[in-house]
């Protein structure tokens, strides 16, 4: 029987072999240089940072979220290197054409600031202060808000310590943001806009076509990008009503390429206290949702119900989210797939080293937003200023009385207190 020993150690010797091999790590290097773009399409109050002062017509546009003229693009461009550049840097992006931003978006390395970051001045807050208020937070798409809602934050007993039962289920639950190039995360970083040159991107532009990035701290960068990785479409609310019932009923156009849609809601009761809500069927809030989702992250949200699916156009905000703020303003954002390329491309032997001279990665991002219930069918044109002067509760008026930019008084100092001014969505 010793050759059977002896076939087994060659056997056992020959698969040792064989699976070191299969395990063999591809040595990779650089990328040298790391170049992200940001697109963004906005319609509604999201296309109200294009700057000037809208028409009432645009107004009505933007607060209802629907279309029109009322649409915006932009795109952030950041190139971060592991070279320092041959005296000053200089960097530029020639897009194509179809753009229609100009021949050459240069790309501005920011000035340090000598000293350093000046520190925040405490000094007129009063030493005894403490934050006041409260926030609900409800979610899920449905008639009723689902049992174990709202989640309530007591802002003085969070400054205090006290972290409420629920709030790192709903901080996590959408990951941990992107970490695009920067200047602190770069030997030589340039970034588009800057204070420069703010060139914007007009409704009619495309990035569709060739590309190339040049520099002197980064190796060039040449790509083309097609059809289905340009910005995604204009994302507009086709329905924007409250029901009989007191629920909220939205409803929009589906996005060509888009990978998920979450809709949220933000608001105040009378008191002051802050509302938010958001579509997600699981337990989480809209102030720790990134502007942009990797391919990773929207694969695993659709999943869990925390984004809706592509196929989604309809959701019903619960009556009692619309009770308690019942002028919220209403915030939609469709997600595309992400554009990633390196150069040169992964070598298929693994023994082959990969020594990457630049990584690409395109986000894409459509939101729209509104007052909740004003649509074309429930405000007019004429009605805008009438329901400024309306008084509050007047019968038969259940449309909202917008009195601010945000639809309700004091939701601006409340979210300022609250969120550290950030509104969801925005």
């Amino acid at each position: 029987m010793q050759w059977v020993r002896a076939a087994a150690l060659a056997a056992g010797a020959g698969l040792m072999a064989h699976g070191a091999d299969a395990q063999t790590k591809q040595q990779v290097t650089g990328p040298v240089a790391t170049y992200w773009m940001s697109a963004q399409t906005a319609t509604g109050f999201g296309a109200m940072g294009g700057g000037g002062e809208p028409s009432a017509g645009a107004m009505m546009g933007m607060m209802m979220g629907g279309g029109g003229q009322n649409l915006s693009k932009s795109l952030t461009l950041q190139l971060g290197s592991t070279r320092k550049a041959n005296g000053e840097p200089a960097a530029e992006h020639l897009p194509p054409a179809a753009l229609r931003a100009g021949q050459s978006l240069p790309l501005l390395t920011p000035r340090k600031v000598e000293g350093g970051e000046r520190p925040t001045d405490y000094s007129a807050v009063p030493g005894a202060y403490k934050p006041k208020g409260k926030m609900l937070i409800y979610w899920g798409c449905g008639e009723h808000a689902k049992a174990g809602q709202p989640v309530v934050i007591d802002f003085a007993k969070v400054a205090a310590g006290q972290v409420p039962p629920g709030m790192a289920a709903l901080a996590g639950q959408f990951g941990t943001p992107m970490q695009p190039p920067s200047a602190g995360r770069s030997a030589t970083y340039g970034e588009w806009p800057n204070e420069k040159t703010r060139t914007s991107v007009p409704a009619a532009g495309s990035l569709v076509g060739d590309h190339l990035i040049r520099g002197n701290y980064s190796p060039d960068i040449r790509f083309a990008l097609a059809a289905e990785q340009d910005f995604l479409g204009p994302l507009n609310l086709t329905k924007n009503q409250v029901s009989p019932g007191g629920s909220g009923l939205i409803g929009w156009n589906p996005v060509a390429n888009a990978k998920g849609y979450l809709a949220t809601a933000v608001g105040a009761a009378e008191d002051g206290t802050v509302v938010l809500w958001s579509s997600s069927e699981v337990q989480a809030s809209a102030f720790a949702l990134p502007d942009y989702l990797s391919n990773a992250d929207l694969t695993r949200l659709v999943a869990s119900r925390a984004l809706m699916a592509p196929a989604t156009t309809s959701c019903t905000i619960p009556q009692e989210v619309v009770k308690v703020a019942p002028n919220a303003m209403v915030q939609l954002a469709a997600y595309g797939a992400e554009t990633n390329i390196s150069y040169p491309p992964r070598p298929a032997d693994p023994k082959v080293a990969w020594n990457i001279d630049w990584t690409l990665k395109v986000r894409y991002r459509s939101q729209t937003g509104g007052i909740l219930g004003m649509d074309a069918r429930s405000m007019g044109m004429g009605a805008m200023g009438e329901a400024d002067e309306a008084p509050r509760g007047a019968p038969g008026q259940r449309g909202p009385q917008p009195r601010s930019p945000l639809g309700v008084p004091g939701l601006g100092g409340a979210i300022l207190k609250g969120l550290g001014g950030r509104l969801p969505g925005l």
